[in-house]
């Protein structure tokens, strides 16, 4: 009997995998704009991974659930600013459309910058002045990203801006942009919305490399990165540069939230980063982690793959085929794609 029960649901999983390369074929241009559009997004949470793991040799788990703050803090933004929930697009013009998407951006970033910063004081430089182990930071990243998603369920819904914030569900939607066909590329449209997204991911993603390997900054993280040591012997300040890099990789996973929202403004809930951040986790892995360009590289690699899994094995198995490529790049290439600058810095 339990022979037969396990055959007949495998047989059942089996029934519901599809191989549909005829659509993939069909909309490959299409496929591929939007993987794009979501890989952007990946990427930029995936450079808040790798700086900190290039740095601290920590990967902060937490890091998904200061995404989700970044999108409660654009969400929040607009409310205060006199917008209310309504299916119906901003018309106002292209200047003040661009104004408030810049408010609501860096009303993303200014929640998701001050919950990292203030996550890395709590949580983790007890933790270093006490000289814990790995593992320790490893549990402590898990805890708290609990702790943040249960602090939002919790608080949100005393919230007195929006009574309808909190629960389980999607929020209201507030929609900036309409989105509209701008061109065509072989035969697929490009909207808008997607060039948004892409370019500023990309300016973003881009400045952020160009930061760390041109900047007196970035000379101080990339010291600190290689050898913690020496770079305290040479007048480094090792807990400024980790204050710092916490605060930028949440200042562009606040930047990716708002660009989230954008795309998908009904999807701002309290677990609404958890299964993004993992997916941007295995984008930074992907690429390379400790790389800032990998970390591009990866998200973007990342979007477009699940896209095409999505078409030909059914969207059922779009999470399936993002983790399963990754799994295939580090059977053959451990280190990433484009592999971990160890010998320069870890950065």
């Amino acid at each position: 009997m339990i022979v037969y029960s396990l055959a007949e649901s495998s047989m059942t999983v089996a029934s519901t995998i599809g191989f549909d390369l005829g659509s993939l074929k069909e909309g490959f241009w299409g496929l591929t704009i939007e993987g794009l559009t979501y890989g952007a997004i990946y990427a930029l949470v995936a450079v808040g991974y790798t700086l900190v793991y290039g740095v601290l040799r920590l990967i902060n788990f937490a890091h998904s659930e200061v995404f989700m703050l970044g999108m409660f803090g654009t969400y929040i933004g607009l409310l205060l600013l006199g917008f209310s929930p309504s299916g119906n697009a901003y018309n106002e013009g292209v200047v003040m459309t661009c104004v408030y998407l810049v408010i609501a951006a860096l009303c993303g970033m200014a929640v998701s910058g001050g919950a990292a910063v203030g996550l890395e004081f709590v949580a983790y430089r007890p933790l270093r002045r006490r000289g814990a182990k790995p593992l320790a930071f490893l549990i402590t990243a898990i805890g708290m990203s609990f702790v943040l998603q249960e602090f939002v369920h919790y608080i949100l819904p005393k919230f007195p801006v929006e009574p309808q914030l909190g629960g389980s569900s999607g929020q209201p939607t507030i929609r900036l942009v309409e989105p509209v066909k701008e061109f065509t590329i072989f035969g697929a449209p490009v909207t808008n919305v997607t060039m948004i997204i892409i370019f500023s991911a990309l300016i973003l993603a881009l400045g952020t490399d160009a930061m760390i390997n041109q900047t007196r900054l970035g000379r101080g993280i990339r010291s600190v990165a290689q050898d913690p040591d020496a770079a305290l012997l040479m007048g480094v300040s090792r807990d400024r540069i980790i204050t710092v890099t916490f605060l930028i990789g949440g200042l562009l996973a606040g930047a990716a939230a708002m660009l989230y929202t954008l795309r998908v403004p009904t999807n701002i809930v309290y677990y609404g980063g958890f299964i993004l951040g993992i997916k941007a986790f295995c984008a930074a892995v992907l690429g390379g982690i400790g790389n800032v360009r990998g970390a591009l590289l990866g998200g973007l690699l990342l979007g477009v793959m699940e896209n095409y899994g999505s078409v030909v094995f059914g969207n059922q198995w779009k999470d399936v085929v993002a983790f399963v490529l990754l799994i295939l790049v580090l059977m053959f290439r451990p280190t990433g794609i484009l592999g971990e600058k160890l010998g320069k810095a870890r950065v």
